[in-house]
Order: C-alpha cells, then structure tokens, then sequence
C-alpha cells in the first residue's frame, strides 16, 4: 500500500514541478487527509485578517488549494473572489465548491497574467512556506494590489528566518503605507504530531 502523503512531502518540493506532481496526488483527499485530520486554522487566521482591514471588495486568493482560504472569507464578508494555483488539480477540487467568480492556473513566481492594480485584496494562506514560495514573489502580489488595497499573506515562521523575507519586507517599507506583522497558529488546539505547535506570521502590507 503506498504511502499517504502528509504534511514532511509538501515541505520537502523543491521546484515547480515537485509543487505539480505532489498536489495533483493529494488534490481529492487535501481537505479531509490534512486540513480537518490536522486542525489547520491558518486559512481562518487569514480570513480574518483580510476581514478586518476590507469587510467587502474584490480579492485574488494566490495559492488557493482547494480553497479553504475563499471558503473562510464567504463565511466572513461579501467578496467577489478569485482564485489561482499552479496546481489544476487543486483548482478543479477548488471549483467544485462555487465560491470563486473565476479560477486561473499561474505559477506566482514567474507572472500571474493579471494587470496591474486589478484587487481591492491579494491574500494567500499556506503558500509561502517550506519549498514552495519565497518572498521574491511579494512584488507580484503588489503589482496586482490596487492603490489604497491590501496584501494579506501567511509566512511560516521557520521559512521565514531561513529564506530572508524580513530584508524583501525592509526594502517594501518605504513604498507602502503601512505593513504589520502578526504571529498566528498554524493548527488548533486538537493537532497532534511534530508539527502541531508550528506558528506563521501574518504580513499585511497597505498600498
């Protein structure tokens, strides 16, 4: 029988490719196998986030999985919300629960397809961490992000120390109106294993 995957695959991609070849594996069983098995919180914490800042406007969900980050904003506000992947598989797991006005595939790190200053919001939960995406990639969120928006994104503590996103935040500063920073759990309080007391920080950054 072969091995389910978890949690130690996703953190161990190394290109694009790997990013494709996992997620169209785990795309069906994503929600039950990790989100609900593990308590993952994150795409709440962003949600709410996002909420507190725009209780309503159009949103770009980057690295949208299965959608678990457009499913939390529904509960919260009135969005018109659309989601891209690089995973098609994700997407098509994502489609079939009608909350996003459209649904594109697009790898962040080399162009989304987007003009400039399109969303109220851009926000992504779970997607900057362990092999997937650096912080080279906020620019392009930027890009997107109209004047006077917002930029709502999830880092994993670990990755970001290790993949140098306080510098890439450094150098943003003197260009937007604001950025803040809040530490949030990763997992709710029924998550068990190695990684159940991980942490990520919530960037906000204000056009």
């Amino acid at each position: 029988m072969s091995k389910k995957i978890d949690l130690d695959d996703a953190y161990n991609i190394q290109t694009p490719a790997d990013n494709v070849k996992l997620y169209a594996k785990w795309a069906d069983s994503y929600d039950v196998d990790f989100a609900k098995s593990t308590d993952y919180i994150l795409p709440q914490q962003v949600a709410q986030v996002v909420h507190d800042f725009s209780a309503t406007g159009t949103v770009l969900d980057v690295g949208a999985g299965t959608g678990l980050l457009g499913q939390a904003l529904c509960k919260l506000g009135s969005y018109d919300i659309d989601a891209t992947d690089i995973s098609p598989e994700m997407l098509q797991t994502a489609q079939r629960k009608n909350i996003y006005r459209r649904l594109f595939i697009s790898d962040v790190t080399k162009g989304m397809g987007v003009g400039n200053k399109t969303y109220d919001v851009t926000a992504s939960s779970g997607t900057f961490t362990h092999g997937h995406v650096g912080p080279e990639a906020i620019a392009e969120l930027l890009r997107v992000t109209k004047d006077g928006g917002t930029v709502v994104i999830s880092v994993n503590t670990a990755f970001w120390h290790k993949n140098g996103f306080e510098a890439v935040i450094n150098e943003i500063s003197p260009h937007v109106r604001s950025i803040e920073i809040r530490p949030v759990a990763i997992y709710g309080a029924a998550a068990t294993g190695a990684h159940a007391r991980d942490e990520a920080f919530i960037v906000i950054i204000q056009t």
